[in-house]
């Protein structure tokens, strides 16, 4: 009888007992691992820059050790990247289902042009350029990598919704929006209407007066651009 009741006490415990999970992290806090590192470098290189920022304190904002931060960033310089790219990737990922509205292609692609802009002159992406811009002199690559990979993946989503715009409204027969020619005509695209305005916040305009600009300067930039894809212009 001691003998059982001992073993049934040892089975009960056993069954109380909280499971132990061994292995790796399950994915979905690998991946909150790496948005609390993303995050906090982000505030740090805002706030101290490339230069002044630390791998020691983004590690304590983030609440993970350093040998986490360098298992997936080997240096600053990748940990910035990853934090300017997840930047670029949340603002073109918002584009993802986004369908320029209008009657006209004008409007629409007003309406592309305009929401583009709200969404770059928002939030931290004028102020993550200007960092990386303020390091060029100590990391010279850096600036070009950073803006190179930025530019790739802003133009792809461009082109994609020109496309789809110049489709729907016949222009797609222009040979501007010939498919050996769309890369070409996006880039004018960005030059005439996004550029602009980013190159005025970088050098110190007030975000919030560029943002009353968007519209006149998207309509006479679209006009313009259009001229240009109708008369044999671009490309």
């Amino acid at each position: 009888m001691g003998t059982a009741s001992t073993v049934s006490v040892k089975e009960k415990r056993t069954r109380q007992r909280p499971a132990v999970r061994s292995g790796r992290p399950r994915r979905e806090l690998v991946g909150e691992v790496d948005e609390r590192i993303l995050d906090a470098a982000r505030r740090a290189f805002l706030e101290r820059g490339l230069a002044g920022a630390s791998i020691d304190e983004i590690a304590a904002m983030a609440r993970a050790g350093k040998p986490t931060i360098y298992a997936r960033f080997p240096n600053k310089v990748a940990l910035f990247t990853a934090v300017v790219m997840r930047n670029v990737a949340t603002v073109t990922g918002r584009f993802a289902g986004h369908v320029p509205v209008g009657t006209t292609v004008e409007q629409r692609l007003t309406n592309l042009g305009a929401t583009l802009l709200e969404w770059a002159l928002a939030g931290d992406t004028v102020d993550l350029m200007r960092v990386g811009i303020s390091e060029a002199h100590r990391f010279p690559d850096l600036a070009n990598s950073v803006h190179g990979m930025a530019r790739r993946c802003g133009e792809d989503t461009v082109g994609r919704l020109l496309s789809d715009v110049a489709q729907s409204d016949g222009l797609g027969a222009l040979p501007a929006f010939a498919p050996e020619r769309l890369a070409a005509t996006t880039q004018f695209f960005m030059d005439l209407v996004f550029k602009p305005m980013i190159m005025r916040a970088l050098f110190g305009e007030k975000l919030k007066a560029l943002r009353a600009e968007i519209g006149p300067h998207v309509a006479r930039s679209i006009a313009f651009f259009l001229a240009a894809c109708r008369h044999g212009g671009v490309g």
